[in-house]
């Protein structure tokens, strides 16, 4: 017998191109948060099912302005940058890094700052309707345990991942691991602390190897990480070409691209997530097919930092697994709607071009623009891929995370794909209802 009965109309992805929507359908959810059944208003059984479910109180029936979507899985937060949002993105990435990020991220060593900043975060990523992330957490073992377990208190669908930055040349003193040895003693350390948590509370928390970026790592560090991955089976998260400065920084200390420095020390594997990509070569993209290692693409810091926009349609079309990330703080907005409208502006200034001193056929890459149901893509079904969950999307099998949307008042009568495109450029946190992780309630708008 189903658990939870949802009523409504609900938009989900067919595929990277098409949204799919259903009118008053009954969304079925069984005792372990999957969902079982959705059910048309056509189904003989429709009436006795959504009778039963509202005599048992096991219905949610929406209001005619309301709408049920994917849970939102956001593939790149640096949880601990929370604080800072918003500052200094007038700056390099190298100097933002050292005047503003790593000082914050210092502070992470007060377990009482941690629990402050993680209990409010968690809390802010629910609240925009995510519900799965995969996050960098700092160097410290005690505040990236803060942050799992908030996740697990608050219901979200989280991924942590203990920092590595070992390397004296480019991290500061106050802010790095004190030998490789110990980076590498941390880091096993958090998997098996994790690990213990997954038992004691039945949770989906996961592990998750990173390096910082290659500029930060030693090759005994990015080595060893490395051996970690393959011991205990693990995702990997970290940067990858996001701007001038990094790629260059890789060619100059290598002599290849960072997407070989990975590949080199085996850190590129189906279960990797690598973040930005935005100065990524035919060549690195065709390493990155061949690993089935996927992109988070983060249009809001791109913007800041990228030096570039990443070609989301031509990844698409040749094969490379995509999903959306907010970047926080290098992107302003734990919002993927904020993300999924810019990532949709982005490819435009990628077709367009944007030096007008340039003749027109000359200023662009032409055929680059997605549409708002790709980039709705990348933000559920994407991310889901990338991670390997059986989630991202309204349908029977798939585990019951999603939300509830209240749309804006129309003065005029709208098809239900306007709809659907309304609510993309038009929702905020305010006109989020509620939020379900595997069919439990873990938000509600006050």
């Amino acid at each position: 017998m189903e658990n939870l009965v949802v009523h409504g109309t609900y938009f989900t992805s067919q595929n990277a191109n098409k949204v799919e929507s259903h009118e008053n359908y009954l969304i079925c959810i069984d005792q372990s948060g999957t969902i079982n059944r959705t059910v048309a208003p056509s189904d003989k059984e429709y009436s006795k099912l959504l009778e039963s479910a509202r005599k048992q109180e096991r219905l949610i029936y929406l209001k005619p302005n309301q709408y049920i979507l994917p849970g939102f899985i956001d593939l790149h937060v640096h949880a601990p940058q929370w604080p800072q949002a918003g500052l200094a993105l007038d700056l390099p990435l190298a100097d933002w890094l050292n005047h503003y990020t790593f000082p914050l991220e210092a502070k992470f060593s007060d377990l009482d700052y941690a629990h402050r900043v993680y209990r409010d975060f968690v809390h802010e990523l629910l609240s925009q309707g995510t519900t799965t992330a995969l996050m960098f957490g700092t160097i410290h073992n005690n505040a990236n345990l803060e942050l799992a377990q908030q996740s697990i208190a608050q219901g979200l669908r989280a991924f942590v991942g203990q920092v590595v930055m070992d390397n004296p040349e480019q991290t500061p003193d106050y802010y790095r691991n004190q030998s490789t040895t110990t980076a590498l003693q941390d880091t096993e350390k958090f998997i098996q602390s994790i690990f213990d948590l997954r038992r004691q509370t039945t949770s989906t928390i996961m592990p998750v190897i990173t390096p910082r970026f290659v500029p930060s790592c030693t090759d005994e560090a990015l080595s060893g990480l490395g051996q970690l991955a393959r011991q205990y089976d693990l995702p990997v998260q970290s940067h990858l070409s996001e701007s001038n400065w990094e790629h260059g920084y890789a060619i100059k200390r290598f002599g290849i691209h960072d997407t070989s420095v990975m590949e080199r020390f085996h850190l590129l594997t189906k279960r990797s997530v690598m973040a930005h990509g935005t100065q990524l070569t035919d060549s690195d993209l065709e390493l990155l097919r061949q690993r089935g290692t996927s992109i988070a693409h983060c249009p809001i810091s791109n913007i800041y930092f990228g030096n570039g926009v990443l070609p989301v349609k031509k990844l698409l079309i040749h094969g490379n697994q995509v999903g959306l990330g907010s970047d926080i703080s290098g992107g302003y907005s734990p919002s993927l709607y904020h993300n999924i409208r810019q990532a949709v502006k982005s490819s435009q200034m990628l077709t367009d071009g944007v030096d007008s001193s340039k003749p027109t056929e000359k200023r662009g890459v032409r055929g680059s623009r997605i549409t708002m149901a790709t980039a709705f893509y990348l933000a559920t079904v994407g991310g889901a891929k990338a991670l390997r969950l059986k989630t991202g999307e309204i349908a029977p099998g798939y585990q019951a995370d999603f939300q509830i949307v209240n749309g804006h008042r129309s003065l005029m009568k709208l098809s239900r794909m306007d709809v659907f495109q309304r609510l993309m450029y038009q929702t905020e946190q305010q006109d989020i209802h509620s939020v379900y992780v595997a069919g439990k309630e873990v938000y509600r708008r006050e």
